[in-house]
């Protein structure tokens, strides 16, 4: 069984001229200009035209600046804030649907029980069941559902639509065996992950949240009906289980169903 593994504001470049300005006439006076500002700031109006070298001062009578503190430091408008307000956008990204894998930490519950489920949790377990069942793939669109809250299909983006997608997945043109992996995905155990945080998950099967090296002869029996020997041992070097996963939010919400690490 085969499975797929599947601005930075860029710093204002600060610029110091010199200029020196030597009157050929009997007083000599040095002129040093002040700091110049970002080269963003600068009106063109105000650069001067092009005049020999000895005419280079950028700073208009009037208009010295004291020296920045810090130097560099940007304008509150500036770019540098865009990477911190799209920072709590990250965790949601970053790693729901990947493996929960902590051997230090104690071994989660492995639950069997739909009926300890919430129902809008057991309702949409159910509905994908139903589908898979049907030999329908199309079964599943609905269920997907489409924009922002669409089920992650892929851990890359995918293009063009998302039961083409699925097909694609399959051994078979009809999406026939995508839905018998979904299936027996949903019919093994499972882990409640992330309890009472906005993380928090459902998620099949449980060997998404549990050390490959401490399962059991039981629980490695029931790996076997999802993955192979050959895929257990690619995965053992892993560390984890990146096969097939599914996970459902309290809410009812389908929010995965991927492969890879």
């Amino acid at each position: 069984m085969n499975f797929p593994m599947s601005g930075k504001p860029k710093g204002l470049g600060l610029y110091i001229r010199l200029a020196a300005c030597c009157a050929a006439v009997a007083f000599t006076t040095c002129l040093a200009s002040s700091p110049a500002q970002a080269l963003s700031e600068i009106k063109r109006e105000e650069l001067p035209a092009p005049a020999t070298p000895s005419e280079d001062d950028v700073s208009p009578p009037g208009s010295a600046i004291p020296m920045p503190d810090p130097v560099g430091t940007p304008p509150s408008t500036s770019q540098p804030a865009a990477p911190d307000a799209a920072e709590p956008d990250s965790p949601s990204d970053g790693g729901s649907n990947r493996p929960r894998v902590d051997p230090e930490a104690p071994l989660p519950e492995v639950v069997y029980d739909l009926g300890k489920l919430p129902e809008p949790v057991r309702r949409m377990h159910d509905l994908i069941i139903e589908a898979c069942k049907s030999g329908d793939i199309e079964k599943l669109r609905p269920l997907i559902g489409k924009g922002d809250s669409m089920t992650q299909l892929s851990l890359a983006d995918i293009d063009g639509d998302a039961i083409t997608f699925l097909k694609g997945l399959s051994g078979d043109p009809d999406g026939q065996e995508i839905l018998a992996i979904l299936e027996e995905v949903l019919s093994a155990g499972y882990v409640h992950v992330d309890a009472g945080t906005p993380q928090d998950l459902y998620v099949w099967p449980y060997f998404f949240a549990l050390p490959l090296d401490k399962l059991d002869a039981k629980q490695r029996v029931e790996l076997f009906k999802i993955v192979t020997a050959g895929d257990f041992d690619d995965m053992k070097q892993f560390g984890a289980y990146i096969f097939y996963r599914v996970g459902i939010t309290p809410a009812g919400q389908w929010t995965f169903f991927v492969a890879g690490d």
